[in-house]
């Protein structure tokens, strides 16, 4: 078996073995997922600790050697390892190899990096592939639009604190403790821990809220838009693809029916 079908193999795009690794490597991840949130439970009896210590380390196995195997077929070693699904890979065990020792135990972080493993779940997915290429064709208008939304927050920051300070100096003290306020309003959340009491300060919150739908619309409508096309590209490819093989095919029908005629004269 070439190198490059086992990259296929893991990567679920072989067209014989790919559906039965995928649901494997898949299943364990989600029950990992599942395992991560029952070790939780204050109440757990020690035998079932222990059964969840077995599977972790059986998952510590699995995708080390996946990574290892990935490591070995990847025609770029070096390339891979500092690759994003190189680090995902490395990740999905190296933080549980850490844990098995006394000294990292305590270290809750770990425990929460170990959650980049269901990332994994999403590497042979298309829909990822059409989602991070319309990203990347829209990348320039969404980096625009990302600073002008900071721009506004800071001046909605900066303009209720203004408003507000004078009125409830504990809850606007500062234009940092404001940008809270601002967060909250531009997503349209409003948790209610910071409220305008003023009239000028409902009315710039009133103003706030309304650029916040914006704020949430536009990137949205950007990205459908980038979605939109890539799946049209996608589908011109396809036809394209279909169409040489559909002209290649019958180049061979007729050369062979050529053939065939100069063979019978």
């Amino acid at each position: 078996m070439k190198r490059s079908d086992i990259i296929r193999i893991l990567d679920g795009t072989h067209e014989e073995f790919s559906d039965i690794v995928a649901w494997i490597l898949n299943g364990l991840i989600i029950l990992s997922a599942i395992a991560i949130a029952i070790e939780t439970e204050p109440g757990l009896p020690e035998n079932w600790r222990q059964a969840l210590q077995v599977f972790e380390i059986t998952l510590l196995v699995v995708f080390a050697l996946e990574y290892c195997v990935r490591l070995y077929a990847s025609e770029h070693p070096f390339r891979y390892m500092f690759s994003f699904w190189g680090i995902v890979d490395l990740l999905s065990f190296l933080p549980a190899v850490l844990l098995l020792t006394p000294e990292w135990q305590a270290v809750r972080a770990l425990r929460l990096v170990r959650l980049v493993r269901l990332l994994k779940l999403f590497r042979s997915s298309r829909a990822l592939d059409r989602l991070v290429t319309a990203f990347h064709e829209v990348r320039g208008e969404l980096m625009v639009f990302a600073v002008t939304s900071a721009l506004m927050l800071y001046v909605s920051a900066v303009g209720i604190f203004l408003f507000e300070h004078d009125a409830q100096p504990e809850a606007f003290s500062s234009i940092p403790i404001s940008l809270w306020w601002a967060v909250a309003s531009f997503t349209t959340v409003g948790y209610g821990d910071l409220v305008p009491i003023t009239a000028g300060g409902r009315l710039f919150t009133t103003i706030v809220l309304f650029l916040g739908l914006g704020v949430i619309a536009v990137p949205a409508a950007i990205v459908t838009t980038a979605l939109l096309e890539a799946e049209t590209n996608i589908r011109k490819k396809k036809k394209k693809k279909r169409k040489k093989k559909s002209e290649a095919s019958t180049s061979e029908t007729n050369d062979t029916t050529v053939t065939t005629k100069g063979d019978q004269i």
